[in-house]
């Protein structure tokens, strides 16, 4: 089981048309993972549950979105992390 929260980097990166994110959580938690272009807009919604702990992992497809950087952000009552990712077609 996790001892903390964590976020990981997209792989691979830079992708097309996919890539797979991995995450974990530590206790009973709801999670939500979204995906937002360089302007801020929401692109995607990948996680919007409450999860038990443990090891995680989502795809993201994004063959309808346009190639550039996104960024994805994993928020709980507890903890918020972003990244960014680099897609090119």
């Amino acid at each position: 089981q996790p001892k903390k929260y964590l976020l990981s980097q997209n792989s691979p990166n830079p992708f097309n048309p996919s890539t797979v994110i991995k995450y974990q959580v530590p206790e009973i938690s709801f999670v939500t993972i979204k995906v937002y272009d360089v302007l801020g807009e929401e692109v995607a919604v990948l996680v919007n549950e409450e999860l038990n702990p443990g090891y995680y992992s989502v795809k993201f497809n994004a063959s309808d979105l346009a190639s550039g950087l996104y960024f994805y952000t994993m928020k709980t009552d507890k903890f918020t992390s972003t990244n960014k990712m680099l897609m090119i077609k």
